[in-house]
């Protein structure tokens, strides 16, 4: 049995530890990173997953950005304890972040990632929208939280600032 529930401050330290274990040493050192420092995630949308024994399964973080003259959120990262993988976590946490995301009125999601993996929840390439670098654009993707919710947004990603 798994719950799931809005991160809480507390829960920063396991989540970070998570997240080490995941990912590649120097994951703080990518283009994403820099659009983070010194911004706090969505609180409403930062979700842990627990197991039964209250042990951390799962996380997923979404942050504020803009891009260009709008406003989007940047997904990630997600990750899943290597003794929960290949359950569904992942894609439940994704499906469950995106489904608040539109509660709390935001037009678009943007990630950096495989499209292979991603395509399944509905993000595609998005063209004329620039991370930092060094990102491969092809690895730039987008999800419509709303109808048209990319159409016509380009430009630079950059920190929020509000």
């Amino acid at each position: 049995m798994i719950e799931i529930k809005q991160e809480q401050p507390d829960d920063w330290w396991e989540v970070e530890a998570l997240y080490d274990l995941c990912f590649a040493p120097g994951r703080e050192a990518l283009s994403s990173y820099r659009l983070r420092d010194d911004v706090p995630p969505v609180a409403e949308l930062s979700l842990v997953a627990r197991d039964e024994h209250g042990i951390l399964a799962g996380a997923i973080r979404f942050w504020p950005v803009h891009v260009g003259a709008e406003d989007a959120l940047l997904l990630g990262p997600v990750a899943v304890h290597p003794t929960h993988q290949g359950e569904g976590l992942g894609g439940y946490l994704i499906f469950e972040g995106l489904e608040a995301s539109k509660t709390y009125g935001w037009k678009r999601v943007m990630l950096v990632g495989d499209a292979p993996y991603y395509q399944r929840f509905g993000f595609t390439r998005l063209d004329g929208v620039d991370m930092p670098p060094p990102t491969n654009p092809e690895r730039i993707l987008g999800f419509d939280q709303a109808a048209g919710g990319w159409s016509d947004v380009t430009g630079q990603v950059t920190r929020w600032t509000r």
